[in-house]
């Protein structure tokens, strides 16, 4: 939960051009910028109707197993009560540690806690200029010390960067640790390993796992693949990958944060991103966007019940889950790579995803057939990953028997007359007594 800042820098920044529409109607609305700036939104910040029980069960209800509210964003607003800047959410805005109320709800109901550090970039967020409030030093713990637009990083910054997130690991021991880009920056390189030390060293001495996850530092220079989970923002990877990695999107087509002009994706287009991120060793941190008082907005609700909807039938194809020896077929290609989902088409009745759980093979099809039948191809008879015979197919959410048959052109299967659901179709593939080597999955052959 944060407020919406960086539409409101946006705005900022087409001030800085002109006399714009945005310009004008701040001026009208709010006063001269060099009087009424960023901080001035701050009191009008409230969170009154913030619940954060109702917050968590609802993600529990939508399937959600861990959550990672932002401790602090880009702005330097912390969301906590912090030791290191006045700009809390217990002494302004809300005057609510909104951090520690969410983690203690999400620990009642048994999810994993983690919490998202945006302040790295807090750096060169702010576009200061003579005639903004932050052109005035006495806000330069909000806005940022340096003065001028350059990439000069000075110790004194990254020793208030190291202070706010020990400060968020010592108090709130989360479970995981997530950082945005520009810590990624070559100034921040003395701070890798030290973070890792002593989060990591912190777990040991809470006696439980911990992880820590960012974007790519330098082609993991710092932090060596399998020490930390990669995330990518709004993109997906082409393959099956041998370390676990997570995808970072928003329900929001068009934002992170609250606005009124807010695009929620269908749950469809959620449900597809899912299965695809799962099969290839991923997993799914998925972005709502409240509002001001703290409510979650409708829309955003119906989304997430509609995905914990799916889940409470297929969800056997997803928790505890692995990929197995290929993730899919299908002629849809998808995009790789931050922030390149809007490259995305929608997928298939021909496109099919691969996981295994507990010997069983879930074969995937990412859209219901108009035709009254699916072929898996990747399951063809005598076929380089599927050397054993079937022995049954089912279809989750269907109580009925399928009428199938395994050929050397694939896996046919005949669909029943009626949909079991609105999403993705999971189909449960079991070989008897050859189950185990059949299922065997793609991390257990590369570890073996």
């Amino acid at each position: 939960m944060y407020m919406d800042d960086k539409n409101y820098n946006a705005e900022f920044e087409t001030m800085q051009e002109g006399p714009s529409a945005v310009y004008k109607h701040h001026i009208e609305k709010y006063g001269p910028l060099d009087q009424f700036g960023y901080k001035d939104f701050i009191p009008m910040f409230k969170g009154e109707k913030f619940n954060a029980e109702e917050w968590i069960d609802l993600f529990a209800e939508a399937g959600a197993k861990y959550v990672v509210p932002v401790a602090e964003h880009h702005d330097a607003f912390a969301m906590y009560k912090s030791n290191f800047t006045r700009w809390n959410s217990v002494d302004m805005g809300p005057k609510r540690d909104i951090l520690a109320e969410v983690f203690t709800a999400a620990r009642k109901k048994g999810l994993k806690t983690g919490a998202s550090s945006h302040l790295a970039f807090n750096w060169a967020y702010f576009q200061r200029k003579p005639g903004f409030d932050n052109w005035d030093p006495q806000y330069d713990d909000l806005y940022g010390i340096n003065r001028e637009k350059n990439d000069q990083m000075t110790d004194q910054w990254r020793e208030t960067w190291w202070n706010r997130t020990k400060d968020i690991i010592d108090n709130y021991q989360p479970d995981l640790l997530w950082f945005d880009f520009y810590l990624d920056k070559e100034a921040f390189r003395p701070n890798h390993p030290e973070l890792a030390a002593y989060y990591y060293n912190k777990g040991l001495d809470w006696g439980k796992e911990v992880v820590l996850q960012n974007k790519n530092f330098g082609g993991f220079e710092s932090y060596p693949p399998g020490t930390n989970v990669l995330d990518l923002e709004r993109g997906k990877m082409s393959d099956i990958q041998r370390n676990t990695w997570q995808t970072d999107t928003s329900i929001g087509a068009n934002s992170w944060g609250y606005v009124t002009n807010w695009i929620s994706k269908t749950p469809n287009t959620l449900i597809d991103d899912l299965v695809d991120i799962v099969s290839k060793n991923g997993c799914l941190l998925l972005n709502v966007g409240p509002k001001a008082d703290g409510t979650i907005p409708e829309d955003q609700k119906a989304v997430l019940l509609e995905i914990g909807k799916w889940l409470k039938t297929n969800g056997k194809a997803i928790y505890g889950s692995k990929p197995w020896k290929t993730y899919g077929e299908g002629p849809t290609v998808v995009a790789v790579g931050h922030h390149t989902e809007g490259k995305n088409k929608d997928l298939t009745a021909e496109d099919f995803r691969f996981t295994t759980n507990e010997d069983k093979l879930y074969a995937i099809a990412m859209d219901w057939s108009t035709t009254g039948e699916m072929n898996v191809q990747e399951l063809a008879k005598g076929s380089k990953n599927c050397t054993w015979d079937i022995t049954s197919v089912r279809l989750l959410g269907y109580e009925g028997e399928l009428k199938w048959e395994h050929t050397d052109a694939g896996l046919n299967i005949q669909l029943p007359n009626e949909k079991p659901g609105d999403h993705a179709f999971v189909f449960e593939v079991d070989f008897g007594k050859n189950a185990e080597e059949a299922t065997q999955n793609y991390i257990s052959m590369k570890n073996d």
